[in-house]
């Protein structure tokens, strides 16, 4: 960025016109809907007219223009100053504000990607700078382009630990095209904020994680357009010294009005008063970007080759997720792995050490790591994988929930599921991670039992929209597949059947492989089973389901390394409920496990071969 040039007295004062026509736009937008925030609107107004007419680049009629300066507003319950900015700049009829919160306006109470303005969903707060990282991070290593990423928070967020696995992200890549500007408007939702207006402890924060902090009184645009144009080679913090409800006669900088919108008689009065501070209507133009992102195409991403395992041999399916990661990052050199410090456990590892410029180390803050994925697969710039244990995808749930409200296109790997990790013990163990993807809006859930399932899986995830989750183990156990067998999102596959079984077993990871063994058992008694492997527990094969229930009597034993609530047992339950004869037993995980060698684990906890056959038995006898 060029050095800094001080606007002229015109532009100042057209800036002090902006801003206060923004703060009429919100608290008229938030009046008419009888909801909404208006006083967290009026702290932000200078800084939101600052930004998007006198410092970022981006075209006013293109906003998703992959040259553009990005923007995301992590105090997303300040929505309706972000809608009043698109009107001004043209993109928005004004008269749409004032549908603000209606079912049938897209301006929603808080920010959605349905608008086109809007990158990442917000509002959940403490998620909006992990965004702003990834999109940085994309802008500076992968597009290695010129825009800028500019995010503003409220400083009640600022509580979130989230936001300090971000501003240490940011420090430790050196995202100098990133600035955050914390809108320190003293006041939160039902209490001031903890530091209230105390901005040299702010600063030091920012500066202890390593960004450049500069303190601003952020209702002066001219303060503002100086820090804006301070260019250096770290992050940059602009603390801007704000006041709640800034403009409005009686609740500035008062409690008890957060979320409150104006009364009618109230507002008009108000906007009276700022629309007499008004100068000129003359409106300022965005400047346009300098056009320097490379055209990327994310469509259709194959692997350049068939698997090449062999039926027999034994592989973890983490370890083949890992090998299949790197084979595919060589059909596209935008398909990027991520990773919480455990690489060498999810075999990410094998990724980094095939395409080290496209793996990104997120270290142990999961969190973070979920928000940075969000923001590199923003405008569909790259297809990003992230990898860890499954139990610590738990604590990004948050996350991953605004990430399906995002609309966004990202996979998550989560390996050492379930008691057979074994020794490590339950804190280790992901037994509640399937519940979890599976309540996901729009996600699909993979759970490969074989190298050449995984490898399939990896490949179908990239070329899949929404919250991909692949499911993987950490036992080896044998391949049974061939390499060319076709696997698809929603289709399950019969991996043992005859013409006389009778009971459908459904296992998924190490539980097929148990019930493949359990069949060899139960042959020697005369009695067939057959095996369904579902690959995806999300969509699930209903038909296949029922055909095969219907082949083997109505009954149905499913089993698998998860507790019992939510996992496959449950996605079945509720696939067949209704169809008349059909029964469904589960094997799952009933209490909180312990640490033991797996295959104790798996017995302890009766989803081994032989509870299996048990229970098989238990059925028909029971007929």
């Amino acid at each position: 960025m060029e050095g800094y040039h001080k606007p002229d007295q015109q532009k100042l004062q057209a800036l002090k016109d902006t801003a206060n026509r923004l703060r009429i736009s919100s608290i008229q937008a938030t009046t008419a809907a009888g909801s909404g925030h208006p006083t967290s609107c009026c702290s932000a107004a200078e800084i939101m007219a600052v930004l998007f007419f006198h410092t970022m680049r981006y075209k006013s009629q293109d906003p998703r223009n992959p040259h553009n300066d990005r923007f995301v507003l992590s105090k997303g319950h300040a929505a309706p100053i972000l809608y009043a900015v698109w009107a001004e700049a043209g993109f928005l009829p004004e008269a749409e504000l004032l549908n603000l919160r209606k079912i049938s306006s897209d301006l929603d109470g808080h920010p959605v990607p349905k608008q086109a303005f809007t990158d990442v969903a917000t509002g959940s707060l403490g998620q909006g700078l992990g965004a702003a990282c990834g999109m940085a991070y994309t802008g500076k290593y992968f597009d290695k382009a010129s825009y800028r990423v500019y995010c503003l928070l409220g400083d009640g967020e600022l509580s979130e630990g989230s936001v300090w696995e971000a501003m240490a992200f940011a420090s430790i890549y050196k995202l100098d095209n990133l600035v955050a500007i914390l809108d320190i408007n003293r006041l939160g939702q039902s209490d001031p904020a903890p530091l209230q207006h105390q901005m040299d402890i702010y600063q030091k924060r920012c500066e202890a994680f390593g960004w450049h902090a500069i303190i601003v009184d952020g209702h002066s645009v001219e303060e503002l357009c100086k820090a804006f144009g301070q260019a250096k080679h770290q992050p940059t913090a602009i603390i801007a010294k704000t006041f709640k409800g800034r403009g409005i006669t009686g609740v500035e900088d008062k409690e008890s009005w957060h979320g409150k919108p104006l009364p009618k008689n109230m507002a008009e009065q108000i906007i009276q008063e700022i629309y007499s501070q008004i100068q000129s209507k003359k409106k300022i133009l965005a400047t346009p970007p300098q056009e320097d992102a490379p055209s990327v195409d994310i469509a259709n991403i194959r692997m350049p080759s068939l698997p090449s395992y062999k039926v027999g041999d034994k592989i973890a399916t983490r370890k083949a997720y890992g090998q299949a990661l790197a084979k595919l990052g060589h059909a596209s050199d935008r398909i990027i792995a991520l990773d919480g410090d455990t690489k060498n456990s999810t075999f990410s590892e094998i990724f980094k050490k095939e395409h080290p410029d496209r793996f990104i180390e997120c270290y142990i803050a999961e969190q973070n790591m979920v928000s940075i994925a969000v923001g590199c697969a923003t405008r569909n710039r790259t297809v990003p994988f992230c990898s860890t244990f499954a139990a610590f995808f738990t604590r990004a749930f948050d996350q991953i929930r605004m990430a399906a409200i995002s609309e966004s296109n990202i996979n998550l790997c989560g390996s050492h599921c379930g008691v057979s990790i074994g020794e490590d013990g339950p804190s280790q163990m992901a037994l509640e991670d399937l519940a979890m993807f599976r309540s996901v809006p729009m996600s699909t859930v993979f759970y490969p039992s074989d190298g050449v399932a995984t490898e399939k899986a990896v490949e179908l995830a990239a070329n899949t929209k929404g919250i991909c989750f692949i499911r993987t183990s950490r036992p080896e156990n044998a391949i049974i597949y061939n390499n060319n067998e076709d696997f698809q999102v929603g289709q399950a596959k019969v991996v043992l059947k005859s013409k006389d079984d009778q009971v459908t077993v459904i296992g998924a990871g190490v539980t097929l492989h148990e019930a493949l063994a359990a069949a060899e058992l139960l042959k020697k008694e005369k009695i067939n089973i057959r095996v369904l492997d579902p690959f995806t527990i999300k969509p699930l094969d209903r038909k296949l389901i029922l055909d095969s229930a219907r082949a083997t009597k109505g009954r149905i034993l499913t089993v698998e390394d998860h507790y019992y609530e939510g996992g496959i047992g449950e996605a079945v339950s509720s696939a067949v409920v209704g169809e008349p004869g059909i029964t469904v037993t589960h094997l799952a995980v009933n209490r909180v496990p312990r640490s033991g060698k797996p295959a104790e684990l798996l017995k302890m906890f009766g989803i081994d071969k032989d509870a299996i056959a048990q229970a098989v038995k238990g059925l028909i006898t029971k007929a």
